[in-house]
């Protein structure tokens, strides 16, 4: 198997960008940047107007990124729409079962050093190298 997306400097420097962000959310707002948690708290939450423009740089960043050629990304086009819709699906599924997502738990929770999170990381990350594995989609 070759590795044909190997890009250890640009992963470092987004890794560093998130965190970073997460970091601000904690101190400035006191909110955990954990991404279903922010979009579940768009319905139920009294303070929505920093949840939507969150979720709506989370949406509208990538189109300004790739509409002016800054940065690509494999395609997705050999996947079928249900494929991808499915995934989806069992993702937020998993979040949900797991109280969070990989935002909530593996960087927030992680840089708290939260056992739960840790855990939960553990699980995630095993069950997504597995399916990669299994379905050799990488």
């Amino acid at each position: 198997m070759t590795i044909v997306n190997f890009t250890p400097w640009t992963a470092l420097f987004g890794g560093m960008l998130i965190g970073t962000g997460a970091l601000l959310l904690l101190l400035a707002g006191g909110r955990i940047a954990g991404i279903s948690g922010i979009v579940a708290g768009i319905g139920t939450q009294p303070d929505k107007a920093w949840r939507i423009a969150f979720v709506a740089g989370l949406i509208l960043m990538p189109f300004i990124l790739f509409g002016a050629d800054w940065v690509t990304a494999p395609s997705l086009e050999r996947f079928s729409a249900i494929r991808l819709l499915l995934a989806g699906l069992l993702v937020g599924i998993g979040a949900r079962l797991g109280n969070g997502c990989t935002s909530g738990h593996g960087i927030c929770g992680m840089g708290r050093l939260s056992w739960r999170s840790l855990v939960a990381t553990l699980i995630f990350m095993a069950a997504g190298i597995a399916t990669v594995t299994l379905l050799g989609v990488a």
